[in-house]
């Protein structure tokens, strides 16, 4: 028994070594968290957090999220982290697509200053897929800045229904699929748990 476990490490060591040494292209890469489930913006922050750690340099924008308190954004700040946000919140609440468009065009402004900019390793575009989705960003202009960025540089977009021709750009795409989600059963979202 131990010897046949021994083998299977063996042959998955192999396997592993075999695909590092097969990945020799050096450059920054374009991530998208997407789907249905919880966890996109976690899962992007998570990320900046271990750049943090490494002592790399992390932007981030906020589209939709608004100016409620943010356990994210108040440990990440501390660490250097440069965060726009689009201070309107929630496009249903604001209802309004003239303040919202603009406000996105505002922070946009924002982003494209941190996707030139080689001293940023990380960028973070936090829901922006909605932006795209809800015409209040073009597509065009989005994917012609995502590709002009400095070649370092990696890029996180979150959002649902993330629009194919970003999911095909992409380097890494992952989806988050919900199973099962406490708000459902009538539990409130909770400070530091859900946000």
């Amino acid at each position: 028994m131990s010897d046949r476990h021994q083998q299977r490490q063996q042959r998955l060591k192999e396997q592993v070594d075999a695909r590092i040494t097969a990945a020799t292209e050096a450059r920054g890469i374009l991530m998208v968290f997407t789907g249905n489930g919880k966890g996109k913006t976690t899962a992007a922050f998570g990320t900046a957090l271990r750049a943090c750690g490494h002592g790399k340099n992390v932007a981030a924008v906020q589209f939709i999220k608004g100016e409620w308190p943010n356990g994210e954004r108040n440990l990440l700040e501390q660490h250097g982290v440069e965060f726009q946000v689009m201070a309107t919140g929630f496009t249903w609440d604001t209802q309004n697509r003239e303040t919202d468009t603009t406000a996105c065009q505002q922070v946009w402004q924002q982003a494209k200053r941190m996707l030139a900019d080689e001293h940023v390793d990380l960028v973070i575009l936090d829901e922006i897929t909605y932006m795209v989705s809800m015409d209040y960003l073009d597509l065009d202009e989005l994917v012609r800045v995502l590709g002009q960025r400095p070649v370092q540089q990696s890029v996180i977009i979150t959002g649902r229904g993330c629009h194919r021709t970003l999911l095909e750009m992409a380097d890494t795409v992952t989806e988050m699929r919900p199973v099962k989600h406490a708000f459902d059963a009538g539990i409130q979202a909770q400070q530091g748990i859900d946000w």
